[in-house]
């Protein structure tokens, strides 16, 4: 076993899993405080480092992609006070920090843990049922439903309607942004069947951040639903199957006799580029799939 006690928290190597627990100082933020202790196993892990600095030196894990909702539903926007995989580490106990480091990656070496992406998540969501109230807006979760409930801050167009269940089910998606310079953050919820998306303080699917003590807690809303929606992994897998029948089936009619477009066609290509287009650029289709269906698309131009 391996272990650093810091003001900032504790990280703790016992076994095959790694328990973060923030420290009660009060400089820990008080998001990392709420989420409480994180129990990593090896498997979810891609590496650790360690940097250190004049007064202070800083341990990070780095984790395999997919491997935790909280990092899927934030998309890396969580900054250093509330990062749960980051510990402060001072001057006096960077030898201590170094041996963690190595004994981690000894670990990681031993059960050949490899650093790519996951198709599960490895890595709890927050405990149930939740209550955070931030923003413009209080949501609950109890793992079966999201209830938004709008404060005496929201805009009278989106409260109108009154509080808003959503189910799991309905759910797309799950995303938290923080606000940065003068452009609010937000938490939002895709919704099957939602026709639009608007701007925060006007989404009733959304509730608008302005950058208070509590908006990180909104993170942990997100991580909790995001566990509670199919892994990115099946989602990219299925797209990637529509995309391969969509090629296929233009391919097979390429073959066919061809016919003038009507305009609803037309636009209805373009449309399938730009998908193709946003699937290969978030890494969904190789270069060569891209290419392959892009040219079956536009032989039916």
């Amino acid at each position: 076993m391996a272990e650093i006690l810091q003001k900032d928290g504790s990280w703790v190597l016992d076994g095959d899993v790694l328990r973060l627990t923030p420290g009660r100082d009060k400089g820990v933020s008080l998001f990392r405080r709420t989420r409480g202790e994180l129990t990593v196993p090896l498997g979810a892990l891609a590496g650790v480092s360690f940097e250190q600095g004049r007064r202070n030196g800083r341990l990070r894990l780095r984790l395999r992609d997919g491997a935790d909702p909280l990092l899927h539903a934030t998309g890396g926007r969580l900054t250093e006070p509330h990062d749960p995989y980051q510990l402060l580490v001072e001057s006096d106990r960077y030898g201590v920090a170094a041996y963690v480091v190595d004994e981690v990656r000894a670990a990681l070496s031993l059960a050949r843990v490899p650093s790519g992406p996951v198709t599960e998540f490895l890595v709890p969501g927050p405990a149930l049922p939740l209550s955070v109230s931030a923003g413009d807006g209080t949501v609950h979760f109890d793992g079966e439903r999201v209830r938004l409930e709008w404060n005496w801050k929201t805009e009278d167009a989106k409260s109108a309607a009154g509080p808003r269940t959503l189910a799991v089910g309905d759910l797309t998606g799950v995303e938290w942004a923080p606000s940065t310079g003068l452009e609010n953050g937000h938490l939002r919820f895709g919704v099957r069947g939602a026709a639009t998306r608007a701007a925060a303080k006007h989404d009733p699917h959304a509730v608008e951040l302005w950058g208070f003590r509590k908006d990180p807690l909104m993170a942990l809303v997100a991580a909790a639903v995001q566990a509670r929606l199919p892994h990115p992994a099946a989602v990219a897998a299925a797209a990637v199957d529509a995309a391969a029948v969509d090629a296929v089936d233009a391919v097979a009619e390429a073959g066919q006799p061809s016919r003038p477009p009507v305009e609803d066609d037309h636009d209805a290509l373009l449309r399938r580029l730009r998908e193709l287009g946003a699937l290969r650029h978030a890494g969904i289709l190789t270069d060569e799939e891209f290419t392959r269906a892009k040219q079956a698309v536009l032989k039916r131009l």
